[in-house]
This record gives structure tokens, C-alpha cells and sequence, in this order.
């Protein structure tokens, strides 16, 4: 039974290598001749070279590509744990020792109030810091990546540089 390209499959690009996940055989549907486990040929039949889902397959197991992630990774989860502790860190005070931080630092403005302003100012330091990383340490190889994937998928696909890309 065939599903009906109704309203909340508009926006899907069928050209997609991810939309065809099963296609590649994470699955496990398909056995490495490309037939189901019913002996019937699986979607589209036995492919004969290599297609856009298995260029990006590929990258996404090549070393830069690992690199990237681990740089994202390196300043991420750090830097997330860091904040969601002084986050919880200021919760936790506001509801516990509330003589603490309504304890005044200069005329009508208390404990609360700063560590509040500083909540507001930690966000802004991690954007920049979040925005500096990214831009030094990953959008090169990012990009580099990004341009060797399309030259990669325009090669197996046999679309010129200069075609029209959909």
C-alpha cells in the first residue's frame, strides 16, 4: 500500500539522500545485493554505482568531518553544563537562602538583582564566545567540507558546475 502525497509531505524534496534513509540500508530491510527479505528487488532495484547518499555516508565518516564535531563538541558541552550549573546555581539560591539574596549591595539593589544582571550578561559573553569558536576553529573546515560534499555529489550525479541545481 502506497502513501498519498497529501499536505505534510509538500515540502519534502524527494531528491534528498537523508529522505531515503532505508535506501541505503539502515534498515536492515535489504540484504547487500539490494532484495528484500521477500526476494522482491528493493526500491528503485540494484543501484548501479554509487549515488548522493553515499557521498554523504562517506563524509559523514571521514576524518574532517569527525574533526568538526568534535570541535563543536568540545566547546558545547562545556560550555552548556557550565551555564545550565550557574543557572541552577542561581535558582536554587533565590528558593533556599532568600535572606542571602535579598541581602542590599548599593541603595535599593540586592544580591538577586545581580546575580540576575548576571544570568543576562553570562548569555551574552557565551553568544560571543559561541560565535568567536565557531568562526576560528570550525567554520573553515566546515566550509571546506561543505564544498568538497558538493563536488562530490555533482560527480555522481553528472550535473555540470554551471546546471541548474534543485
Amino acid at each position: 500500500m502506497e502513501k498519498e502525497a497529501g499536505p505534510a509531505t509538500a515540502g519534502v524534496r524527494l531528491d534528498d539522500p537523508w529522505y531515503e534513509a532505508s535506501a541505503a540500508g539502515w534498515d536492515g530491510a535489504e540484504d547487500a545485493a539490494g532484495a528484500a527479505p521477500d526476494g522482491t528487488s528493493g526500491p528503485g532495484g540494484p543501484r548501479p554505482g554509487p549515488d548522493a547518499a553515499e557521498v554523504y555516508l562517506a563524509v559523514h565518516r571521514s576524518a574532517a568531518f569527525r574533526e568538526v564535531r568534535r570541535r563543536y563538541r568540545r566547546f558545547v558541552v562545556p560550555a552548556a553544563l557550565a551555564f545550565l550549573l550557574w543557572y541552577l546555581a542561581y535558582v536554587v539560591a533565590a528558593t533556599m537562602v532568600p535572606g542571602l539574596m535579598a541581602r542590599p549591595v548599593a541603595g535599593a539593589v540586592n544580591v538577586a538583582m545581580v546575580a540576575c544582571l548576571g544570568q543576562f550578561l553570562t548569555t551574552f559573553l557565551l553568544t560571543w564566545a559561541y560565535a568567536r569558536h565557531a568562526r576560528l576553529r570550525r567554520d573553515r573546515a566546515a566550509l571546506d567540507l561543505r564544498w568538497d560534499t558538493q563536488e562530490m555529489t555533482r560527480e555522481v550525479t553528472g550535473r555540470t558546475a554551471g546546471g541548474p541545481v534543485r
